[in-house]
């Protein structure tokens, strides 16, 4: 049973507008341990990917807080949700500390979608509840 959807556009311009007045400091308060280091390693290589990245990140964020009906208050907290990739490239949800009790004590399961192109990048999220 579908608990919730939730969909998020992010414009990659605003993003690196952000990390440009902030640095560092910007991708720190989004991105998680594991998320910071691929972040670091995309950016060293190309600049560009590294705040594509960001943009993803921040957007399937923002979908994910949506579909579970949180917004951004707790225990909703962007460096608690983390997106990972499976081996296959397929992005999947990883929950940390308060926020993933609460959502394995929901018996919640979520899937979650990310695209960028040129000026945008977009994130569909599905949480499901799931039978007890």
């Amino acid at each position: 049973m579908i608990h919730g959807i939730g969909t998020d556009i992010c414009d990659i311009r605003r993003i690196r507008a952000s990390f440009e007045r902030h640095g560092e400091r910007f991708a720190q308060k989004i991105l998680s341990e594991a998320e910071l280091a691929v972040w670091r390693r995309r950016s060293a290589r190309w600049p560009e990917r590294g705040v594509r990245y960001l943009a993803t990140r921040f957007s399937a964020k923002e979908a994910f807080s949506k579909a579970v009906g949180l917004g951004m208050r707790l225990p909703m907290h962007w460096r608690l949700c983390e997106i990972a990739n499976r081996p296959s490239g397929e992005p999947m949800i990883v929950l940390h500390g308060g926020l993933k009790e609460w959502f394995e004590a929901q018996g919640l399961a979520a899937h979650i979608s990310v695209t960028d192109e040129s000026e945008y990048a977009a994130s569909f999220c599905v949480v499901e509840k799931l039978p007890r």
